[in-house]
């Protein structure tokens, strides 16, 4: 979701357009995938062309520097990236942590989370399994 986040922040500051992995064609900036994560922390929609340009900035010093960019290094973008797989994962929470060998009902219901993280917010399917696994197990601590 980050690099996905990231790419779009980049093409949207840019004036660009992003290429479709699989179809190749070319896409605008996802203004919904975008404002979901930057909700997440208050940034109003005034507020973000300045967040996005922020981020840009931040990515380029890294960049300039040889180092890759990490989103853990700007707390705001962190906080936001946090919050939004929280917010994305919370219908199946209580069905991860609550059992280790999930009903057919249950398993119903996390593939249905896994399928929307798939297809409304650009996960592929290990992404996705990988991330119910790890939110599971930080709420089981």
């Amino acid at each position: 979701m980050c690099e996905n986040y990231l790419d779009n922040v980049e093409a949207f500051c840019n004036k660009d357009r992003l290429k479709d992995p699989i179809t190749e064609d070319e896409l605008e900036p996802d203004e919904r995938l975008m404002r979901s994560i930057e909700e997440q922390i208050g940034v109003s929609e005034t507020a973000k062309n300045t967040f996005r340009q922020e981020i840009l900035i931040r990515i380029s010093s890294y960049a300039r520097k040889g180092k890759p960019f990490d989103y853990r290094a700007h707390d705001r973008l962190r906080e936001a990236i946090e919050k939004k797989i929280f917010s994305d994962l919370k219908d199946v929470v209580k069905i991860t942590t609550s059992t280790k060998t999930p009903d057919v009902d249950q398993l119903r219901r996390i593939n249905e989370v896994v399928d929307r993280l798939v297809d409304e917010h650009g996960y592929c399917q290990v992404c996705a399994n990988e991330l119910l696994t790890y939110v599971g197990s930080l709420l089981s601590r």
